[in-house]
Formats: C-alpha cells, sequence, structure tokens
C-alpha cells in the first residue's frame, strides 16, 4: 500500500481539487487509488449505496478516481448545527450531537479508533490511497489534539504535499510560516509544495519561489491556474459564490440562499440546461425577476423558517408563490407545510412553529431516527410544473422528520426504494399547484424530470420546449474530472510525485 497526503497552508487552499485531480491521474493509468480524509466538518453530504452518510467532497474525489463513494473515505463527518454544536457521523451513522469540547475531551479515540478502522478496510481494496488534511496542520492551539492533518501523516508514513492558496494573499508567508510552526519531526514530512489558484504569469514568482526554496529547502513542484471554466462540486456554502448568475440567460431560477443552507449541490445540474441561469438570492432580497424559487435543504428546518420570519422573506415567498413555481428540497420542502412540530425541542429551542402553508401538509420532529437512504421511484401524475406521469427518478435522503399529507394533497413519487413522507405511506413529496416539494436531494440530477421541469418555465415565458436533447450534465462531470487531471499534469512535476510513491516500494 502507498500513501502519498495533501495537507493545506489554509482551509480552502485547494486540498479537495488537488486530491481529486491526483485520483483521475492515477486512475487513468490503470492505479487502483482511492481518497481519504479522515474527518470533514461539512453540511454537504451524501447517501451511499448501503445508505450510509459521507462527505460530498470524498464523493467528488471517488468519481474522479472513477470508483463508487464508499464512507470509509470518510470515516468522520461533522455537520454544524450552531452554537459550537455539530453532529457527529462515524463510519455513515449518527453518533450524535456533540460539542467540540465534548467531543475532542471524550470522543476523540472512539474517533480515531474508527479512523483506523476505514484505513485498514480501504487497504484491502486500493494500491494507493491519497489522504486530504483539514484547514492547516499549523493550527498550533489544538496540534495535539487534530486528527486529520500530521496524525494521520504518522499513522501512514505518508509523505505530505503542502498545497498553498495564492489568490488570498501573503502565499510565501502562509507556506514558510506553515513550515516553521510544525514541530520538526513532522516538518520532514513535507517533502514539496503546489502553489494553487494563480491568475497571471507564473515568472513573476520567480524570485518569491528561489527564496522560499532557499528558507525551507523544500521544492515547489507546481503553479496550478485558476480555471474558472472548471465546474465541480464544493463542498463549503462560501464556494457559492462560484455560480456566476448571466443576465443574458432567458429563464431565471432563483435559490434562496439559507442560513443553514445544506447539500446545495443540488441546484449544479440546472446550471447545464440551456437558457436557465442560477441566481442565488439572500433572505434579505427581493424576488423580482424570477422564473422560478428553489428552496434547498438546511441543517436546521426550524431555525432557518424563524429567520425567513424575520427578514420578511417568510410573506415574500408566500406571495411570489402566486405568481411563479416555488419548489422545496429536503429542509425546503418541509418549510412549505402548514406547521412544522417539534414539541421536544429535536430540531431547535424553538420548538413548534408556522410554516410557509403553501402545501396543505404537517411536518413531525421527533419521530424518527435520522433517514439515511438511496430512494427511486416514479412520478405519480402529469402537473403544470410539467412532471410527467411514470417519470423515473432517484435521489438519496437525509432527513430527521416525517410529514404528512392533507386528505386532498397529493404525493409527488411513489417509492420503489426508500423512505420518503412517513415509511408507512410508501410516497414521497408533495404537489399543489405550482408548489412542489420532496424529501430527495438529487432530484434535479434526473435529467428527464429537470428537462421536463426547465421546458415548462420556458412555456410559461412563451419559448419553445427543448424536449430531451441529452444530458449535459452528466457528461460534462467526466469531462471536468479529465481536464482537472490533465490541468494538474500540465502544471505540477508529476514526476517528482511517481518518485515519491516509487520510493515506498
Amino acid at each position: 500500500m502507498k500513501y502519498i497526503m495533501f495537507q493545506g497552508t489554509s482551509s480552502n487552499a485547494g486540498k479537495t481539487l488537488t486530491v481529486a485531480a491526483l485520483c483521475n491521474i492515477l486512475s487513468r493509468r490503470g492505479y487502483r487509488v482511492t481518497p481519504f480524509k479522515s474527518q470533514n466538518m461539512s453540511l454537504n453530504s451524501y447517501t451511499t449505496i448501503d445508505n450510509k452518510e459521507m462527505s460530498i467532497a470524498q464523493v467528488m474525489q471517488a468519481e474522479a478516481a472513477g470508483i463508487e463513494p464508499d464512507c470509509n473515505m470518510n470515516p468522520i463527518l461533522l455537520k454544524p448545527k450552531g452554537e459550537f454544536l455539530s453532529q457527529v457521523i462515524v463510519q455513515g451513522k449518527p453518533a450524535g450531537d456533540m460539542r467540540f469540547d465534548d467531543y475532542q475531551n471524550n470522543f476523540r479515540e472512539e474517533a480515531l479508533s474508527a479512523i483506523k478502522d476505514s484505513l485498514n478496510k480501504l487497504q484491502d481494496d486500493y494500491d494507493i490511497i491519497i489522504l486530504e488534511g483539514a484547514g492547516s496542520p499549523a493550527e498550533i492551539n489544538m496540534y495535539d489534539k487534530d486528527l486529520a492533518n500530521m496524525l494521520m501523516a504518522r499513522i501512514t508514513n505518508a509523505d505530505v504535499i503542502l498545497v498553498a492558496d495564492i489568490d488570498q494573499g501573503g502565499v510565501f508567508a502562509s507556506i514558510v510560516g506553515t513550515y516553521y510552526l510544525i514541530p520538526e519531526e513532522d516538518r520532514k514530512r513535507i517533502k514539496a509544495v503546489i502553489i494553487n489558484k494563480f491568475r497571471g504569469e507564473a515568472s513573476v514568482l520567480k524570485s518569491g519561489i528561489e527564496k522560499v526554496e532557499e528558507i525551507t529547502g523544500i521544492p515547489i513542484i507546481g503553479i496550478m491556474p485558476f480555471d474558472e471554466t472548471l465546474n465541480l462540486p464544493e463542498e463549503d456554502s462560501a464556494s457559492l459564490t462560484t455560480h456566476q448568475f448571466s443576465e443574458n440567460e432567458k429563464i431565471t431560477i432563483g435559490t434562496l440562499r439559507l442560513p443553514k443552507i445544506a447539500n446545495f449541490t443540488d441546484i449544479d445540474p440546472l446550471d447545464y440546461e440551456e437558457d436557465v441561469g442560477i441566481k442565488l438570492v439572500s433572505i434579505y432580497d427581493d424576488f423580482d425577476g424570477l422564473d422560478a424559487l428553489v428552496i434547498p435543504g438546511t441543517r436546521n428546518t426550524v431555525d432557518d423558517i424563524e429567520e425567513l420570519k424575520k427578514s420578511g422573506a417568510f410573506d415574500r415567498i408566500k406571495e411570489i408563490a402566486k405568481k411563479i413555481p416555488v419548489f422545496g428540497i429536503c429542509g425546503g420542502y418541509q418549510m412549505l407545510s402548514k406547521e412544522i412540530l417539534d414539541p421536544k425541542c429535536t430540531e431547535s429551542d424553538h420548538g413548534s412553529v408556522e410554516g410557509l402553508g403553501l402545501i396543505d401538509m404537517v411536518t413531525k420532529f421527533g419521530e424518527i431516527e435520522k433517514v439515511v437512504k438511496q430512494s427511486e421511484g416514479t412520478i405519480i401524475a402529469d402537473s403544470e410544473l410539467g412532471f410527467k406521469k411514470g417519470t423515473k427518478v432517484t435521489g438519496y435522503e437525509l432527513h430527521e422528520a416525517i410529514t404528512i399529507l392533507g386528505e386532498d394533497t397529493k404525493p409527488l413519487i411513489k417509492l420503489e426504494k426508500g423512505h420518503g413522507n412517513d415509511s408507512s405511506c410508501q410516497y414521497d413529496g408533495a404537489i399543489e399547484g405550482n408548489v412542489c416539494g420532496t424529501y430527495f436531494h438529487a432530484i434535479f440530477h434526473n435529467y428527464e424530470f429537470r428537462r421536463l421541469f426547465t421546458d415548462q418555465l420556458r412555456i410559461n415565458k412563451g419559448l419553445k420546449p427543448l424536449g430531451l436533447t441529452g444530458d449535459q450534465f452528466k457528461e460534462s462531470k467526466r469531462v471536468n474530472y479529465n481536464q482537472l487531471g490533465d490541468l494538474f499534469t500540465a502544471n505540477v512535476d508529476m514526476s517528482f510525485i511517481d518518485k515519491l510513491l516509487e520510493d515506498q516500494d
């Protein structure tokens, strides 16, 4: 087994895409290669084929490697809930909500045991494991408790390559500072540096690179350019700024940027629809000029709907639903309810609250354990949103509530697999006029479903529907992974990395 690890001089330095790039390169060479991030903090998660939860980032890296995502690639997932509280997911299953200090002081050894177990399981199936660190390895205030950086390098005896983000500024100081803040034992593991997100002519960095190499004795083996043409899933909500809206698009779909927005990659496929632009809408914005509004997932439905009320968005959404389609996904679907019942305050301290009331249904928290499932089914009936009876859809569920439909409310999907609204009803979602919702994350990843919806928006604007012409999103992902790998090969000294791997023989 061979290991190599990428750590960053900061958060968002580009470690995730760097790992994905090398996964893609080595996979195309015929190696059995897998990503691994021992501990990830993210609200963007996914349900695996065996109904376990993991970070979208490691799913993306697995796709780049051409392999099935496995929760052992991300054995510890921390999903922030606010007030220093996170839901802790261990090897795909919830272990409870924990405050940061409680997790560090009382759960660390259990987490480390799971990390080592997952590493051992991956060793049976792969030739190379590419590890990703978290944040910076030079967080000296918590160095002895860090589970994601140099401890992993020690456990696997991995060589480390630092990734430094030049787009933030101060790249040379960040490299040297990181190097000297790390204890000498671990400093020796750093074998090279990659400067990431560079815009401009690389020759201007020459003198700075030479000085850093002189000070640290570590070579800078690549300068990765900032490639705005790449379109790959992101794990951090800060990256939602990468959804660039163009006023030239004929159809505008607004996506509500909830305070605790989660699983925002659900909207990614809409970016690939011809004539369609995605506009991120703050809860403080008006909704003028939208042709549809998507309310995405959230880590805390009750908290976020209370924020909608404070901001005035609550009333604006109710008003705009009279004019344009409103589509809710998971937490966004729950918000469409008349009431959101949480008498035991399992979701938040607010307890039970009024919902948007756009669909005659009630959502209840505290009734079930967390649902983590891949799901599939068929659309039940034709609708004014363009959906056609019998259309097959797949997705995945991550929710902790049930939704009970009113007597005359129509469900959206007849389930063949999954939990849906309530495990006893065999249905998911609801539709009432031009308001619709579902528990299915990735619902818009279904090409036919997505195209029927966007074609109806085209018809609503007097445009000609496109019909089923081909799934550009699915094809584009494969192309983008290969483009990322090719970009890395062209700008990083792969012979240096090859030598690191060869020396482990």
